[in-house]
């Protein structure tokens, strides 16, 4: 038996951490790479430091890839890790028992907000990089923000605030905060739950903000052990909350859904009637716990699907629909396809807003739904080549919601170089391919970032 096959899954093979940070100039093209991608394409994940085991691919140290392209060339490739209290062995318990929010993993999710650029992961505060993805320390919003950060904060793109919200092992367990387009934090709310759950993600729509409130708790017990101290609580329930977007609101009004756990949210919006459309990837309790386990994946090819009738496979993680009506009540509940799915994205000017499209990635590519046709069609990635998450880059001049790029880091499972793929959106075809000279590990979630005024 090989020293590799006795490792975790999340320590081998596509998952397997890079020892080291590098640099590259001047990276290969194949294909054309559209000239008004002028800008750095930058996504996050975990990184253990060489010989580390930190218990669960969800809880290495995070590392940054980045791609600078500009006048249709890949000028740069380059990786670092987070440079977090975490990473420099500070522990998460201060002295006077109160936790240090600065001490995270930062491995979640970039994004940048009124100019700055934010590492994200929900267990603590973001930290703040440069383009060039050196860091810079915790973020704090000049004292403001007190509680966790959500790896999944919501930009609006009609007011341009960016909606977030944080969770926390003691009361408050949810608070909601409020983030101007300039980048001051101007509001946050104690919002009434009962208890500490693994809330990763939530949506907006045009007046409301949307929580998921679901059986993935707080374990004490696992705590202090490495890993993640969550696990699946038949007991608490499963529920959707619809709460006003108006200043000061904290009612929620919340409606009891079948049993199941979201990682991810497509996107969320009001129907023509007033009710909500809600679009996630849903995982049942089999699906939850092979992904948790480590043992399957969001990612992983053939997922945690169990083989039903026929011997076809029957998806654990799947493209979901709740409709949510306050006149009555009710909720809606529809299944939008059969294949696995997850890292569900769209074209963020739609964020909160009716939208046609989702893109996902399932475990041979990149999936594309036409959900005003009921539609999807699929883009397999060749070879033991895997797709990481597809961020939709809109063309300048697009008059249709799918005119743009899909943007997706490839890493291949026995370590060989990745790529970052460039998919024309609309026909689901390769428009270019980025070959970068170093192994890239599956990772989370990333960002386009256009280049501002003065280039650099």
């Amino acid at each position: 038996m090989s020293e590799q096959s006795t490792l975790p899954l999340y320590l081998r093979g596509r998952f397997a951490p890079v020892p080291d940070e590098r640099d590259a100039a001047g990276l290969t093209v194949r294909g054309t790479l559209p000239p008004e991608l002028d800008g750095r394409y930058l996504r996050n994940g975990p990184n253990p430091l060489p010989g580390e085991d930190n218990g669960h691919w969800f809880t290495g140290p995070g590392m940054l890839h980045g791609i600078r392209l500009r006048d249709g060339r890949a000028e740069w490739y380059r990786n670092r890790w987070v440079r977090t209290r975490e990473l420099d062995g500070h522990p998460y318990v201060r002295p006077d028992a109160a936790p240090d929010l600065s001490v995270t993993p930062a491995n979640t999710h970039v994004i940048r907000h009124a100019g700055t650029v934010l590492a994200l992961c929900e267990a603590g505060l973001p930290y703040r990089v440069t383009p060039s993805l050196e860091t810079v320390g915790p973020y704090d919003f000049g004292g403001r923000l007190t509680t966790a950060m959500t790896a999944h904060p919501k930009e609006d793109p009609v007011t341009g605030e960016l909606h977030l919200f944080g969770t926390g092992f003691t009361p408050p367990y949810l608070t909601y905060h409020r983030v101007g387009p300039e980048g001051q934090l101007t509001d946050s709310r104690a919002i009434d739950v009962p208890g500490p759950t693994m809330m990763h993600d939530f949506a907006i729509t045009e007046h409301h903000v949307v929580w998921l409130d679901l059986p993935v708790v707080l374990d004490p017990a696992k705590a202090g052990r490495g890993g993640m101290p969550y696990r699946w609580d038949d007991g608490h329930g499963a529920r959707i909350g619809v709460m006003s977007g108006t200043p000061g609101s904290t009612e929620v009004r919340w409606y009891e859904v079948d049993p199941c756990y979201v990682f991810h949210v497509g996107n969320a919006y009001e129907d023509a009637r007033g009710r909500i459309v809600l679009d996630v990837v849903r995982y049942d309790r089999a699906g939850f716990q092979a992904t948790w386990s480590g043992i399957g994946g969001p990612t992983g090819r053939g997922g945690s699907g169990e083989r039903g009738a026929g011997g076809r496979t029957r998806a654990s993680s799947v493209l979901h629909r709740w409709t949510l009506d306050p006149s009555t009540g009710d909720v809606t509940e529809s299944q939008l396809d059969e294949r696995q799915a997850e890292f569900p994205t769209h074209d963020e000017s739609r964020t909160g807003r009716p939208h046609r499209y989702l893109y996902t990635v399932h475990g041979d590519g990149i999936t594309k739904y036409d959900l005003a046709r009921g539609t999807s069609a699929a883009y397999g990635t060749p070879g033991s080549r895997y797709a990481g998450e597809a961020v939709f880059v809109p063309a300048a001049d697009a008059t249709g919601e799918d005119e743009g790029w899909l943007l997706s880091l490839v890493s291949d499972v026995d370590g060989a170089a990745g790529e970052l793929l460039v998919l024309d959106a609309a026909e689901l075809s390769v428009q270019a391919v980025v070959e970068l000279p170093y192994s890239v590990p599956a990772g989370f979630h990333g960002s386009w970032l256009p280049e501002p005024t003065g280039r650099a």
